[in-house]
């Protein structure tokens, strides 16, 4: 998905207009895809369900479009979402100086992703609410549906990106007081790189199924960069590489490990889907370097399957 007319704009300060740019982007290019007949152009509709009352039916809109629309009501919200967000030093790599819509990080991908969902969840009357975290708890604000709720939530994701992280993160101890503040019915989105330690993936897990209690349905984005972190692409010079949240160096060249890395990080990634199944848990992982579009288009489906 490319936005070539914003290329240069930063995403610091632009946060809300970006995020914009994301969701018109997606809704034009839903009209060629498998979601055409999903009304996110305006919250003011839904389908109708046969067996319904037909007092309520848009027949100006089924003039046009030989479908069966139900009008909303302003104050009607069908879903509750909860988006929280690693901040923990490992989501700031590879560190830049600037983020655009074009060269943004992981955590600059997170955070435009993120203000994008609210794009979306906003134009659906849905309510959001927002943590982020890293050693601790950073931010937590429960599900809300109006308009100074939203703006309120896009000024931290912005103080987020300004902010330099260089914290490690224990998830699951995390994960555990956030599932006990979201008290009903949620969707709820986890941006992470997953970069845990092998003890505490059952600690993990035992967290994620915390936050399904009380029929959550969770959403995991594996915030991954697919050019490093996966294919390990780096040059063949000696490089010194360095863990940004233990500290640890080890010097090497690239090449004589490559295969092997990346043999072991895509068993990595299968272990995490496996994982994921057995607890019924939405396993996506996502490439920075692919754009929105997956993120918002699993909103969409989850949507459908919640309400």
């Amino acid at each position: 998905m490319k936005f070539q007319d914003f290329d240069h704009i930063s995403v610091l300060g632009n946060l809300e207009i970006l995020a914009k740019q994301v969701v018109e982007g997606f809704i034009t290019g839903m009209h060629k895809s498998p979601f055409h007949g999903f009304s996110v152009e305006f919250a003011e509709h839904r389908l109708y369900n046969k067996g319904e009352s037909t007092r309520h039916i848009d027949w100006k809109l089924f003039a046009k479009s030989e479908k069966l629309f139900i009008k909303r009501y302003e104050e009607e919200t069908n879903l509750r979402s909860h988006i929280i967000i690693d901040n923990s030093a490992s989501m700031h790599y590879p560190k830049l100086d600037a983020i655009s819509l074009e060269k943004y990080n992981k955590i600059g991908f997170a955070v435009l992703a993120t203000a994008a969902l609210m794009e979306m969840l906003k134009r659906q009357r849905d309510a959001f609410g927002l943590s982020i975290y890293a050693e601790e708890s950073e931010y937590f604000a429960p599900a809300k549906g109006n308009e100074k709720h939203r703006r309120v939530l896009i000024e931290q994701l912005q103080q987020t990106l300004q902010r330099e992280s260089k914290s490690h993160t224990d998830t699951y101890k995390v994960l555990h007081e956030i599932a006990e503040k979201i008290h009903r019915r949620s969707l709820i989105f986890l941006f992470t790189d997953m970069f845990q330690s092998d003890r505490n993936e059952e600690e993990l897990f035992a967290a994620l199924r915390h936050l399904k209690y009380n029929k959550h349905e969770v959403v995991l984005f594996h915030t991954y960069d697919g050019k490093l972190e996966l294919n390990f692409d780096f040059d063949d010079a000696p490089r010194k590489y360095v863990d940004v949240e233990t500290g640890e160096q080890i010097n090497l060249f690239a090449g004589n490990i490559k295969e092997a890395y990346k043999e072991k990080v895509e068993a990595y990634f299968k272990n995490l889907k496996y994982k994921c199944m057995q607890y019924k848990i939405d396993y996506v992982p996502v490439n920075i370097h692919d754009g929105f579009e997956q993120i918002l288009s699993t909103y969409m489906v989850r949507r459908s399957k919640f309400l």
